[in-house]
């Protein structure tokens, strides 16, 4: 059972996390997508035979973490730099969808022993991808860019079901096997609960940070950097991740035949084996 617990950050803030055991594993840090807290998990199965412990968190603003009113993507990799020192310094992360620039932040400041983007969200306010976009996608982005607030408040209001029929909806048939199954729906819906505490307030930050320019020094990134997409995923990234793995020094892409936008759940004991093999 996973194990709940908070970190006093130096501001006062708080940030709330958990560890699914075994509580003498390596610590791999999960960061999960939107609007998702620290109840979304992944490979729980393979966790003991691999001897991993699955770190997961909420974001500022998420769940019972203190919102940030200032957040940015650089003070929330700050805030998470505070959970890898807790956990004994870098430590293998893992960053799913709309979470990628939060773990890219984080392997910049060199708190990431390794990086593994998982179906990552692309930086969709960069030209070469807004381009790509469908055309309701670029829509949002421009009222991102145009009015934020206005924007905040669109995904504030979109609530945790509006959120799940979001998803579910939007994925193909084997995706939307692996959404709808009742185990996973019901950690999901726990964790759609977590992301949309304090009125959304930190699910909308998320998504405005996650869709301007990302404030990243690319060239600095030096951590070890895998990029994996499902060949079927068609929400993520419209090139699946080509451009972006292009972007960070000595990343590698990874495709996977048969794969949908679902893969960190369909392909999780290969995710944590590939976690854990920079260690």
């Amino acid at each position: 059972m996973p194990s709940d617990r908070e970190l006093s950050l130096p501001d006062g803030r708080t940030l709330a996390w958990s560890s699914t055991a075994p509580a003498d594993g390596t610590p791999v840090l999960f960061l999960a997508g939107a609007a998702t807290g620290r109840s979304m998990t992944f490979g729980s199965a393979h966790l003991a035979e691999l001897g991993v412990r699955l770190v997961t968190v909420d974001r500022p603003g998420l769940g019972g973490s203190t919102h940030d009113p200032r957040r940015s993507a650089g003070s929330t990799a700050a805030d998470l730099a505070c959970l890898v020192a807790r956990l004994g310094g870098a430590v293998p992360v893992v960053a799913n969808s709309q979470a990628a620039v939060f773990g890219l932040a984080l392997a910049e400041r060199g708190d990431a022993a390794r990086l593994l983007l998982v179906s990552p969200a692309d930086e969709v306010a960069d030209p070469r991808v807004f381009a790509r976009l469908p055309a309701s996608v670029r829509q949002v982005v421009t009222m991102v860019r145009d009015d934020p607030a206005a924007a905040r408040a669109l995904f504030a209001a979109l609530g945790p079901e509006g959120l799940e029929r979001m998803v579910v909806d939007g994925a193909g048939q084997a995706d939307r096997a692996v959404y709808t199954d009742p185990a996973f729906l019901a950690a999901f819906r726990a964790a759609l609960a977590e992301g949309f505490a304090n009125d959304g307030a930190g699910y909308a930050t998320d998504t405005v940070l996650a869709m301007t320019r990302w404030p990243l020094d690319w060239p600095s990134i030096r951590t070890p950097v895998e990029v994996w997409f499902g060949e079927a995923d068609r929400t993520h990234s419209p090139d699946l991740g080509e451009l972006l793995t292009s972007r960070i020094p000595g990343a590698v892409r990874r495709v996977v035949a048969g794969a949908g936008g679902a893969l960190l759940w369909t392909h999780a004991k290969d995710v944590l084996v590939a976690a854990l093999a920079g260690g």
